[in-house]
């Protein structure tokens, strides 16, 4: 099966396609609240997605990654409004120190193509 890589930098790329599933590194972005950066980090997912020829919809795993899990209920409430009913993925949420301060939440999916 070929692989196809997705905004290849020196150290990683931002997605990789293998077969017919697409896996996105963590996406962060920068902003005041959780609600902020989840709303662009669910933009960036949208569009990477896309770029691999896929949506949402065919999301399989989710991975968050929470800078303070008392955020949780925040970071749902842009989920929740975001995520396809009825395509939900297996999803995990876990408390992490990301990789600066600044950032409040991470992301990191894999979808079907």
């Amino acid at each position: 099966m070929s692989i196809t890589r997705i905004e290849v930098g020196p150290r990683m790329s931002e997605a990789v396609v293998h077969g017919s599933v697409v896996y996105l590194a963590g996406q962060v972005a920068k902003g005041d609240s959780v609600t902020a950066q989840t709303e662009a980090v669910l933009g960036q997912i949208d569009a990477l997605l896309a770029k691999a020829g896929t949506d949402k919809t065919k999301l399989l795993t989710a991975t968050i990654y929470l800078a303070d899990i008392s955020t949780f209920a925040e970071m749902n409430a842009v989920w929740d409004k975001w995520v396809s009913a009825g395509n939900t993925p297996a999803r995990a949420t876990v408390e992490a120190a990301l990789a600066t301060p600044e950032y409040k939440v991470e992301i990191v999916v894999a979808a079907a193509i």
